[in-house]
Parts: structure tokens; C-alpha cells; sequence
């Protein structure tokens, strides 16, 4: 079966084919396009919205990640509007946020949606809890050098990848996903 992953980052690509890689007769294919990003609290909306535009490219299985980052001292803003903070504030200011209302916990949050035709849709989740910690690290992308999950003592940006993709908000959602695919 190809899937076409829909996603600009090749990051998020080669972190996404690695654990998919065991899935048999599995053929992912990153596609860049243009979508347009609806600005919702929703996270499913975001991907339900950016998998039918897809759908007017690709006429079957297509596939769109998205992952939010929530602190629990703002309601969990961002949420998925994560982006344009990382644009605006960047990792330090959500770190400043945090730590200037004293509570830094913070919940990690990916879905992946998965769509054979825009009346087939399907959601896969995965959620990790942990705290906002000042930036360090060098590995991952995004708000991984800010985020650090519970029970460990550093960031997803000190993890090296393996570690990192054994316990990720993305990785409890791919697996979720890859047990759909090999009962479908």
C-alpha cells in the first residue's frame, strides 16, 4: 500500500518512515504541499481540514501529522497553534511563560490522520506529559529543546533519536496507526 505522507518537514518525514518501517507492503512517500492551515483550537479539525485538501491532489491515502504543545499554566495554548508561537515568542519565551506563572508542566500531543477519501477519515493519537525546562539540547526540531517528558531527566532535544522515538507523543501515535494498518 502507498501512503502519501503530507508534510514540508523531512525531519518529521525520516522520523515518521523509521517507525514505520516494519509494516509490511508499506510504501510512504513525503508530498509538500501547499495547504492551507486553518487556525482552530481543534487539532482534529486542523487535520481534517489539511487531509480534504490533500485529497484534491492525491485520491487516496493520505496521511497528515500534527503535533500541539500545551502548558497547563495558559489553558494548554498553544496547542496547535504552536507554530507561530515558536515564530513569535520562540523556545526561550514559552520557557520565560512558564516559568513567570510558576507552573511548568506541559503536555505533548500528536495525531495523525489518516484518510482513504474525505469520507474515510481516521485519528490516531499519542500524549506525553512533562514540563517546559529551559532550551537545551542540540537533537530534534521544533519545541524539542524546551520539552521534557516525565521521568526523564532531558530534554527530546539531549535525546539522541532512538531514545527519543521510543517514548514520543509521535511515536504512541504511530503506533496506534500502524496497528490499524495491519488489521486493514
Amino acid at each position: 500500500m502507498k501512503i502519501y505522507f503530507i508534510t514540508g518537514n523531512k525531519f518529521k518525514f525520516e522520523e515518521v518512515k523509521k517507525m514505520l518501517f516494519s509494516v509490511k507492503n508499506l510504501e510512504l512517500e513525503q508530498l509538500d504541499l501547499e495547504l492551507e492551515e486553518i487556525q482552530e483550537i481543534d487539532p482534529r479539525k486542523v487535520i481534517e481540514h489539511k487531509l480534504k485538501q490533500a485529497l484534491e491532489h492525491v485520491k487516496a491515502n493520505v496521511m497528515v501529522e500534527d503535533t500541539s504543545l500545551g502548558l497547563e499554566c495558559i489553558n494548554n495554548l498553544p496547542g496547535p497553534l504552536i507554530k507561530w508561537f515558536l515564530k513569535t515568542v520562540k523556545e526561550e519565551g514559552l520557557f520565560k511563560i512558564a516559568e513567570s506563572l510558576g507552573n511548568n508542566k506541559a503536555r505533548a500531543l500528536a495525531i495523525i490522520g489518516f484518510a482513504k477519501s474525505k469520507k474515510e477519515i481516521d485519528f490516531f493519537e499519542g500524549e506525553v506529559s512533562g514540563t517546559i525546562d529551559s532550551p537545551a539540547g542540540e537533537n530534534g526540531f521544533g519545541w524539542d529543546v524546551i520539552f521534557r517528558p516525565e521521568g526523564y531527566s532531558k530534554t527530546f532535544g539531549q535525546m539522541e533519536s532512538l531514545e527519543k522515538n521510543k517514548i514520543s507523543h509521535r511515536f504512541l501515535a504511530i503506533k496506534k496507526f500502524k496497528e490499524f494498518l495491519v488489521k486493514n
